[in-house]
């Protein structure tokens, strides 16, 4: 099989930390590519039509994409243990939150990034960062809990939605007032997949 990825998305990421804790980088191949909201390689929108990543490739069967797809289709058939069926859907909601998080927050970059500075919108750039603190200030105040235990999807996915935080916003000082997910997000950091997986 192979990743169709970019190193610097979180969703991407999502997948490269699960390919590590599963033990399951011999078996998938990482293919890095650059890909803009302005500009698509056809490899990338040959395996999925939107032209987003990442897209696993397989052998035995079409393409398939989104990270939420593709961290459940490696779960189900490597039997990771990701989305235990005992807490399915407070995984599934709390990686939903995290994936929130980070769309907002690449929407943030996007709009300095590729748009032309005149027309920039700071009422809309602001609105994104209220989600993202909304998500974190839900964290911190009523899913902590589910952070704890054996390692599942959503703890991958919020770990790599701060850590993206710290990558693209780090002025946007997102600890402040969330001791117990910043001191979280320190340990989970430290796992050798996180590490590995962080982007230059």
């Amino acid at each position: 099989m192979k990743l169709i990825m970019s190193p610097a998305s979180p969703f991407v990421r999502k997948v490269r930390v699960i390919l590590r804790e599963g033990e399951l980088t011999g078996l998938v191949a990482e293919h890095p590519v650059f890909t803009t909201p302005l500009a698509t390689p056809q490899e990338v929108r040959a395996a999925n039509p939107t032209g987003k990543i990442p897209v696993l490739v397989r052998e035995d069967g079409p393409a398939i994409h989104d990270s939420r797809v593709i961290t459940r289709f490696l779960d189900d058939r490597f039997e990771l243990g990701l989305y235990p069926k005992s807490r399915l859907w407070e995984v599934l909601t709390l990686e939903a939150m995290a994936d929130g998080i980070m769309d907002a927050a690449v929407l943030m970059v996007y709009e300095h990034r590729f748009r032309p500075e005149p027309l920039w919108f700071a009422d809309w750039t602001e609105a994104q960062w209220g989600k993202v603190t909304g998500g974190l200030d839900a964290i911190e105040n009523r899913w902590m809990s589910h952070l704890a235990g054996p390692l599942n999807a959503a703890q991958i996915a919020v770990g790599c939605a701060l850590s993206y935080l710290d990558l693209r916003h780090p002025g946007r000082a997102w600890r402040d007032g969330r001791p117990a997910l910043a001191d979280w997000h320190a340990a989970f950091a430290a796992r050798p997949s996180m590490v590995e997986t962080a982007p230059d």
